[in-house]
């Protein structure tokens, strides 16, 4: 009796070590299955580039991990992959993480990719891939050149493919211009945009030969735009300068006097007149290219010097005047300027006659005060004859007076 109730107790023991050993392996179970959940993060690729999808767990118990696409296709299950597409590849597997790369990326390729943890329950963590579109090469149009200066062109630069939508910036030359406006409007995939901006410009000859660029930025181009260029042709009238050897021309040296055209189209062959005619002496009046060349230079050869040039735009001139010196009137070019010495000499002069008329006036008007002053004192005469002879003085001074006045 005794050994029974011994072997009851026996088992009783047995099986509450039982029960709580597999209340404590069912408490461990939830709280490893509760640590074990898959981390994973966004990704951002370009087109035609690589992403690479990781998903990670802190804590694994040999359970398996699984990736799986947007349309809830498997890539992989742990090392095995399931999904015949050959840009897929494992980069890494263990039963901590599970990473793989996508190759050659597509629009098509974008969506929400699931990691799944088969525990019990599964446990998935998702991460997004966006795919940037990049940017086709703009492109320039609306230029038919050449253009006339002072006329209105109109650049309009197109660029497609780009998501999200591109951004267009202008410049003329090294220089932006800024607050030109753009348009986005969608391609016909629907997840693309097709970006368009206008540059309206007023020209002039300082425009031609400027290059004027259409630059597009985009996150997918990194720090290389895209560019599309344009080379402004501007036609105008020809610009016309002389430029001449020396500043003093003497008799019997040689001048040279240069003349330089500009314009678009290229002028042609330019002329040189004298006084609105001809040149006068053929022998010693030389015309070589653009250069006129004058030797033996004598006082016949004074007059004004025409250089014209001209193309299909019209035609322009510029002038020179000449004037041939005597070589003995230039002897002294060496020392001061007589010109400004002359100017000081005649300033000089000036003031000391403006000082001396002020002067003179000052002098006259306090003399003639005195002699007023003078002939007041004949009424302090002691008698009459006296203040006859004085009244008479003041008037004999009062003549005085007058006479310096004038």
């Amino acid at each position: 009796m005794f050994t029974k109730h011994i072997s009851l107790f026996c088992l009783y023991s047995f099986c509450g070590v039982l029960f709580q050993l597999q209340v404590a392996a069912t408490k461990a179970k939830a709280k490893g299955s509760q640590a074990q959940s898959p981390l994973t993060q966004n990704v951002t690729a370009v087109e035609g580039g690589t992403a690479m999808l990781t998903c990670k767990v802190d804590q694994n118990d040999n359970t398996s991990l699984q990736w799986s696409n947007p349309a809830q296709q498997t890539l992989y299950f742990d090392d095995k992959k399931a999904l015949r597409d050959n840009r897929i590849e494992l980069v890494r597997s263990s039963w901590h993480e599970l990473s793989i790369n996508i190759s050659d990326i597509t629009l098509s390729d974008e969506g929400q990719y699931t990691c799944s943890l088969f525990t019990m329950p599964v446990k998935t963590a998702k991460a997004f891939l966006m795919v940037l579109g990049v940017p086709q090469t703009p492109v320039i149009s609306g230029f038919k050149g050449p253009v006339n200066e002072g006329d209105m062109v109109e650049l309009t630069c197109t660029t497609t493919g780009s998501k999200p939508a591109a951004h267009i910036r202008w410049f003329k030359g090294d220089t932006e211009i800024h607050d030109i406006p753009f348009t986005k409007e969608s391609d016909s995939n629907g997840k693309t945009f097709t970006v368009r901006s206008t540059l309206r410009l007023q020209v002039d000859r300082d425009d031609d030969g400027v290059t004027v660029r259409c630059s597009v930025d985009h996150e997918s181009l990194r720090s290389s735009p895209q560019v599309a260029t344009q080379v402004l042709d501007i036609q105008y009238v020809p610009s016309v300068k002389i430029d001449f050897s020396r500043n003093f021309a003497r008799e019997g040296d040689e001048l040279r006097l240069e003349c330089r055209a500009t314009g678009n189209p290229e002028p042609e062959a330019v002329k040189w007149k004298k006084d609105g005619a001809d040149l006068p002496d053929p022998d010693r009046m030389v015309v070589e290219g653009n250069v006129l060349i004058i030797s033996a230079l004598n006082k016949t050869d004074n007059g004004t010097y025409y250089c014209e040039a001209a193309n299909t735009m019209g035609h322009n001139s510029a002038e020179y005047i000449l004037f041939v010196y005597d070589p003995s009137a230039l002897a002294g070019q060496s020392g001061p300027d007589h010109a400004v010495i002359g100017g000081v000499v005649a300033v000089v002069v000036f003031i000391t006659l403006c000082l001396i008329i002020v002067l003179g006036r000052y002098l006259a008007r306090h003399k003639g005060t005195y002699l007023t002053n003078e002939a007041k004192g004949a009424e302090d005469a002691p008698d009459a004859d006296t203040a006859i002879i004085n009244a008479e003085g003041s008037q004999v001074n009062a003549e005085e007076k007058k006479e310096y006045f004038i």
